[in-house]
C-alpha cells in the first residue's frame, strides 16, 4: 500500500514520524511544571475546550517579542506583503520589482530565495551567515538582547504568508535548510532563547498561504513551485498546513504557538487535529503551553490576539495582543519609522492592567542586523521594567483598569499610544494585598487618583503608600494619604520627578484583601443604564419569580430603580424597589441567555461583580455563570437584558447613577 492511499490519520503519524526523525536533533528538557487539565485530548471540540487557555507562566510574562525576519526582508520595500503585491499589476511593490529586478514572470519570487542578480548586477538572496562563519547575524545576541527589553518570552515568524519554512521542514521543500541560508533558523533561535531563560514561542501565517495571498501568481507548471506558492488543491494544502505544525511541535516544542488570521478556512477537522496534538504532546513534556488565534478556535481553551489593538477595558478571559515596533511595516524596509519607547511601554502598562499581554514585533534586516533604532527602543523599555517591574510581572488585573484621559484600546487597529500624568493604571499582587497605581507621568507634588475617592474606596486597612524608587526593590515612603470625594491624594517627594522615568508606581499595601471597589452612590437606589442603549434595567414591577429581566427608557419609576447591596466578598446583590427581587442568572451560562429575577437565596446565581471599565461605566458579571449583563444592542423599551461572555462591546457596559 503506498502512502497516499492510507488514511488522512495514519498518513498524518507517518508524517509526524518523518518530520520528528529530521527536525529532532534538538532534545530539550522537561519543564519543572506538570501540565494543567486533562491528561489526554481528543480532536474534538468538547474535549479541546477544557485545556487551560492560558498557563500561568504566560499570565506571569506579559511581555514577549518575536520578528518578522525571512525572504521578504530582501527587497526591504512596502512591508512584508512584498510577496504577493509584486505580482499585482500597477502597485508600487510591482513598479519596484519590476524597476528594480525584471518583471515577476522572469524574476520571480523565488529568486529571493535561490538567489539571483538584480538589473544593476548585485546578487540577491535571503541568506544570512552567522558571525561565527563571518555574517552578521547573532542568534544568542538577539536573545540577549530580548532578554534585556524585559522580555519573558521570545521565537520567529516560524513560516510566514509566504510559504517559506524557517526549519528543517519534510513537508515543504521550501525551507531554510534546503534553501537559502541552509541552515535551519528556528532551531538556532530556540537554542539562542531558552539559553536566555526565557519561554520560546514560534509564529506560523500559513493559513493565508493558500487561501489568497498568492491568488495573483500565475498557475505553476512546475510542481515544486505550486507548493511554494499555495497551488495544490484543499485537500492537499489542508494537509500541509497540519504536516508543518506538527514538525514545529515535534522539532521545538513551543511554548507558545501564535497563529495568523485565516485559520476559518483551514479544515475543521485539521484544526482540532492539530490542538489535540499540540496538547497531548505538552501532556507527554509534561509543561503547560498556550496557542493563540485571531479566528478559528475559541477562548475556552486558547488565547484571543488583538492586532495592534486590545479592549477599551477590563476584559476576560485572559487575552494577547500582538503590536509592531513601526505603524508601516513588520518586516524591515528602508526608511522604515518607529513608535516612540514611550507609546510602546504605556501600551503594554495599559494592556495589562485590562488583563491581556503583550507581543512586540521587531523588523531585523536581512543579513540579521537588528537596526540600531530598534535596539534603543527595546533597551528603553527594559530599563523601565528592570527597575518598576514588579508592577507588571506576575499581577493581574484588578476591579478597575484604571483612569485618565487617554482612551486606549477599543479594538483591533487601535495602535499604542502614550498616556498623560492623569492617566493611572492598575494591577495587583496574587494575593491581592498589593495594588499597584501606575501614572503615566508625574503628576506634581501631589498625586490624585480619582478611582479611589472616599465614596468608592475604603481605606482603613491601609497599611503603606510607597514610591517604587529608581533602584530595583527600592522605595520611597510616602506620608499617609488623604481621601475625599475627589479621590486619593497622595504626597510625593518633590513638586519635579525625584527621577527619570517613562511612569510613576506607587505600591499600596492592604493588611488584609485590597477592599472592593463599590460604584459610588450606590448605597441608595440607583439606575442602571446600557451604554449601547441608554436604556434602564428594568424589573416589570410585580412580575413572578423567574420572570426576564427588561431594559425601559427611564421614567424614574420604581421598576426602573435598584439597590447595590454589598456582600463583602467583591461581589453585590442587586434588588429590584418594585418587587424586591434579586437579579439571577438562573445558572444558565449560554450566550443570550435572558437574565431572571426571584427572592434573595444568597446563591452564586445571584451575585454580581461591578467590573469598571472607566469613566462610571461597569461589567456587571455574574459569580455562578461568569457572564456579563447585555443589552443585546436592543434599543426597543420592553426588550429582555441578556447575559454574555464579558467582551468589549458597550452592549456588555452600563451605567449607575444614583437616584
Amino acid at each position: 500500500m503506498s502512502s497516499s492511499s492510507l488514511p488522512i490519520s495514519r498518513r498524518r503519524l507517518l508524517a509526524a514520524a518523518g518530520a520528528a526523525s529530521a527536525v529532532g536533533l534538538l532534545r530539550f528538557a522537561p519543564e519543572a511544571a506538570a501540565t494543567a487539565g486533562p491528561g489526554s485530548y481528543t480532536a474534538s471540540w468538547s474535549s479541546v475546550d477544557q485545556h487551560p487557555p492560558a498557563p500561568a507562566w504566560f499570565q506571569d510574562a506579559k511581555f514577549g517579542i518575536y520578528y518578522h525576519w525571512g525572504v521578504f526582508s530582501v527587497p526591504a520595500f512596502g512591508n512584508e506583503w512584498y510577496p504577493r503585491n509584486m505580482y499585482i499589476g500597477g502597485s508600487a511593490e510591482n513598479q519596484h520589482h519590476i524597476a528594480t529586478y525584471g518583471d515577476p514572470s522572469v524574476w520571480p519570487y523565488n529568486n529571493f530565495i535561490d538567489g539571483a542578480r538584480d538589473k544593476s548586477g548585485n546578487f540577491v538572496q535571503f541568506a544570512p551567515k552567522q558571525v561565527s562563519q563571518g555574517g552578521k547575524w547573532d542568534p544568542n545576541a538577539w536573545a540577549q538582547l530580548f532578554k534585556a527589553a524585559g522580555a519573558k518570552f521570545a521565537g520567529p515568524v516560524a513560516e510566514h504568508h509566504d510559504g517559506f519554512s524557517m526549519w528543517n521542514s519534510q513537508s515543504n521543500p521550501w525551507n531554510s535548510v534546503k534553501h537559502g541560508p541552509k541552515l535551519d533558523l528556528v532551531g538556532l533561535h530556540a537554542q539562542a532563547i531558552r539559553g536566555q531563560g526565557l519561554k520560546f514561542m514560534t509564529s506560523l501565517h500559513h493559513a493565508y498561504h493558500f487561501n489568497g495571498y498568492y491568488d495573483h501568481v500565475p498557475y505553476q507548471s512546475d510542481p515544486t513551485l505550486r507548493i511554494l506558492f499555495g497551488q495544490q488543491g484543499t485537500t492537499a494544502e489542508n494537509q500541509l498546513w497540519y504536516n508543518k505544525l506538527v514538525e514545529v511541535i515535534d522539532g521545538y516544542q513551543p511554548d507558545l504557538i501564535w497563529q495568523d488570521f485565516d485559520l476559518g478556512l483551514v479544515q475543521e477537522s485539521d484544526r482540532l487535529q492539530f490542538l489535540a496534538y499540540y496538547y497531548n504532546q505538552a501532556v507527554a513534556w509534561n509543561k503547560d503551553v498556550a496557542a493563540t488565534y485571531k479566528d478559528g478556535l475559541d477562548n475556552k481553551g486558547e488565547v484571543y490576539d488583538f492586532e495592534r489593538g486590545g479592549p477599551s477595558g477590563l476584559l476576560t478571559p485572559y487575552w494577547l495582543t500582538d503590536d509592531s515596533i513601526s505603524s508601516s511595516s513588520w518586516c524591515y524596509t528602508v526608511g522604515i519609522g518607529y513608535y516612540t519607547t514611550q507609546a510602546l511601554l504605556h501600551a503594554l502598562i495599559d494592556r495589562v492592567s485590562k488583563g491581556g499581554s503583550m507581543l512586540l514585533n521587531i523588523a531585523p534586516m536581512a543579513d540579521g542586523t537588528i537596526p540600531s533604532g530598534q535596539q534603543s527602543i527595546l533597551l528603553g523599555m527594559g530599563d523601565w521594567l528592570g527597575r518598576f517591574g514588579e508592577a507588571v510581572y506576575s499581577t493581574r488585573s484588578w476591579t478597575s483598569f484604571g483612569e485618565g484621559p487617554t482612551q486606549m484600546g477599543g479594538g483591533t487597529f487601535s495602535g499604542p499610544l502614550a498616556g498623560t500624568a492623569q492617566d493611572i493604571r492598575f494591577t495587583r499582587s496574587q494575593d491581592n494585598k498589593v495594588l499597584y497605581a501606575t501614572a503615566l507621568g508625574w503628576q506634581g507634588g501631589t498625586m490624585t487618583i480619582k478611582t479611589l475617592n472616599a465614596n468608592q474606596f475604603t481605606i482603613s486597612s491601609l497599611t503603606s503608600a510607597q514610591l517604587l524608587n529608581n533602584a530595583t526593590g527600592s522605595y520611597t515612603n510616602l506620608p499617609a494619604p488623604t481621601q475625599d470625594g475627589a479621590g486619593l491624594h497622595l504626597a510625593m517627594p518633590s513638586s519635579n520627578p525625584p527621577f527619570t522615568a517613562l511612569a510613576y508606581t506607587v505600591k499600596l499595601t492592604f493588611s488584609g484583601q485590597i477592599p472592593s471597589l463599590s460604584p459610588g452612590t450606590s448605597t441608595g437606589w440607583v439606575k442602571i443604564a446600557n451604554v449601547t442603549s441608554g436604556l434602564a434595567l428594568d424589573g416589570g414591577g410585580s412580575v413572578a419569580s423567574g420572570s426576564n429581566l427588561k431594559q425601559w427608557t427611564w421614567d424614574g419609576s420604581n421598576n426602573l430603580q435598584w439597590q447595590l447591596v454589598d456582600l463583602g466578598t467583591g461581589y453585590y446583590r442587586i434588588m429590584n424597589r418594585t418587587n424586591g427581587m434579586a437579579a439571577d442568572s438562573w445558572g444558565d451560562s449560554t450566550n443570550g441567555a435572558p437574565a431572571r429575577q426571584s427572592p434573595w437565596n444568597g446563591g452564586n446565581n445571584q451575585q454580581w461583580s461591578l467590573v469598571s471599565v472607566g469613566t462610571n461605566r461597569y461589567q456587571i458579571v455574574n459569580r455562578g455563570s461568569g457572564t456579563a449583563l447585555d443589552g443585546s444592542g436592543s434599543t426597543t423599551s420592553g426588550s429582555t437584558a441578556v447575559l454574555w461572555a464579558p467582551n468589549s462591546s458597550t452592549n456588555n457596559e452600563w451605567t449607575v447613577t444614583g437616584v
